[in-house]
Parts: structure tokens; C-alpha cells; sequence
């Protein structure tokens, strides 16, 4: 019997929400959708997978069975996926680099010209992903090696090298009350509605909202954005603020937006990331050996960067 393995990703949802709803939304699904999908794949088993009721989706006895087995067989699925678009990659001499939001600021231009000087021949393609992904494609196999905000979902799976560290800002809106003021406390924006990535970034989000470092106050979350546009949207239409890297000021400058300094949370760090189950490749190590040489060049003296060593 062949079961596609979106089926078994839609049933996982289900079993780890508890919902429909709720996994429908973490699917990017309509609930009727979802709940059609999940009906096929009982049929294809021949069995219920759950008892529903008002409380929400309750595993069957065959619904356990299954949720017992079904991450396995997706993780190496996943697997499987990435070592077949890694040999892909390899044999085009093309080095996928994922990336989110500006990558590593203005080394990344540095770092690609090091692995070309290092690797003659090579072409990197820089993938961009969208925050629905912190990872920029490695847990998906469509990237080799990425350039992430860190913490990422799942980082224990990752060999990760911090080359930078910058300070987090505050994005407020040009007509904000306390965007006059050249620094802001955290605790001044504890009950600001706050931008906030999708939940399935999971850590990452967590991270950009600081629940941790709150002292105990709610998050209030105003708007949800997947990309940088739809963040500075949020922000510009006066719903919300938000947690931003040093760098974004720099590189997302518009009129009605404003960035402060803030003070009372911790500082963004950028890593260079690879597949701990990646199959040994010289050209990854090249790429991080170029990652280091460029975060330690002292051609860009932008003194709010500061390497991590």
C-alpha cells in the first residue's frame, strides 16, 4: 500500500494540536480540506484514526499506533530527501545557501566571493526562505548550509557556528509615543501589541518576542507576518512594534518606520548552519571557513558587528 507522505504530515499535526483548527491554520489549510484529507487517509487504512468530539481529536488505539511510527518514517523520509538533493547539488558544483532576512548583514557578499576565490568553478545560489521557516531549508533538505537568526526550531539537529552577535532594536511606528525618544527600556513595550512570526517557527518566534525576558508580562500579539514585508506593513499601519536586529535599520529603511535602541533584552546572534545527518562534504567546510574569514575581516568596521569567537 502507498500512502502519500503529506497524509502522514497532516495526520501528525492533527495528533500534536489535539484540533482541527489549529492544525488547519499550522497547515496553511481550510479545516474542511483537512478533514477530508484525514478521512482519506483512514480510508486507505481501512481503520479510525480518531474519535471526535467537542473536546477536539482524540487518537484511536489505531491512531496511537500509527503516531508512534509516523515521525520516524517522516524524519527519514526527510533524510532520505536531503542526501538526494545534496548529490544534485554536488554534481552541478552548485552550493545551496538558505538565509532569512538579511542573511549576515553586510559580510555576505564578503563570505561568497572568500568560497569563490577558495572554490573556482563553484556557484553558490542563495536561497531566501520565508519565516513559516527559520531553518531556510535545511530540515527540508533544500538547502546544504544556511545563514540564520538564532535560535532555529530543532537546533540540536544542526552543527552551528556563531560568527556575529548585534543588539536588538525596537521597530515602532513614526507616530508612536515613544518614538521621539533616542533609547527605549523593554519594559516600556511590555503591553505594546507586538508583531509576531507564524507559530510554527516554534523557538524562533518565541525568541523575537522575548517571552523570556518579560518578567512574567503576556505577550500581546497583533499581527503574524511571514516575511519582511508584511512585518514592516504591520508596524507602518501604526498595529504594531517589534524586536528587530540592529542590521534592520540599515536595510529596511522607510519613512514610517522608525528604529530605537533597546535596552533590557539580549542580543541577536547569526550563525552559520549545517544538517548534523549531512553526508561528509568538503565544500560545506569550505563555505564555513569562508563564513569565519569574512566575519573577521576588518574591511567593514561598522563597530555595532562584533564576532562571537
Amino acid at each position: 500500500m502507498d500512502i502519500d507522505t503529506r497524509l502522514l504530515r497532516y495526520f501528525a499535526a492533527v495528533v500534536e494540536e489535539g484540533n482541527l483548527t489549529r492544525a488547519a491554520e499550522r497547515l496553511y489549510i481550510s479545516q474542511p480540506a483537512l478533514t477530508k484529507q484525514i478521512r482519506r487517509l483512514e480510508d486507505q487504512l481501512g481503520v479510525g484514526l480518531f474519535v471526535r468530539s467537542r473536546a477536539g481529536m482524540t487518537p484511536t488505539e489505531a491512531g496511537q499506533a500509527l503516531a508512534a511510527h509516523a515521525s520516524a518514517v517522516l524524519t527519514a523520509w526527510e533524510r532520505t530527501l536531503r542526501f538526494t538533493r545534496a548529490a544534485t547539488s554536488r554534481a552541478a558544483r552548485t552550493l545551496r545557501v538558505g538565509f532569512v532576512a538579511s542573511a549576515a548583514n553586510e559580510h555576505t557578499q564578503l563570505i561568497i566571493a572568500d568560497f569563490a576565490r577558495r572554490r573556482p568553478g563553484w556557484r553558490v545560489q542563495m536561497r531566501q526562505a520565508e519565516w513559516t521557516d527559520p531553518t531556510a531549508g535545511l530540515t527540508t533538505g533544500e538547502a546544504d548550509v544556511a545563514l540564520l537568526r538564532l535560535p532555529v526550531p530543532a537546533q540540536s539537529d544542526f552543527n552551528v557556528e556563531i560568527l556575529l552577535t548585534e543588539p536588538r532594536w525596537i521597530a515602532l511606528p513614526a507616530r508612536h509615543h515613544l518614538a521621539a525618544q533616542d533609547h527605549i527600556t523593554f519594559q516600556d513595550v511590555y503591553d505594546e501589541p507586538f508583531v509576531a512570526t507564524p507559530a510554527e517557527s516554534g523557538a524562533w518566534r518565541d525568541y523575537w518576542l522575548a517571552t523570556d525576558e518579560r518578567e512574567g508580562h503576556p505577550v500581546r500579539i497583533g499581527a503574524v507576518a511571514h516575511h519582511p514585508d508584511e512585518w514592516l506593513n504591520a508596524i507602518a499601519h501604526g498595529q504594531c512594534v517589534s524586536l528587530t536586529p540592529e542590521a534592520t535599520a540599515r536595510f529596511y529603511q522607510r519613512p514610517d518606520v522608525v528604529y530605537r535602541p533597546v535596552s533590557g533584552v539580549s542580543p541577536s546572534r547569526i550563525g552559520v548552519a549545517w544538517p548534523r545527518s549531512q553526508p561528509v562534504d568538503d565544500t560545506v567546510d569550505v563555505f564555513v571557513r569562508s563564513c569565519r574569514a569574512a566575519c573577521n575581516d576588518d574591511r567593514l568596521t561598522d563597530t555595532s558587528l562584533t564576532t562571537d569567537r
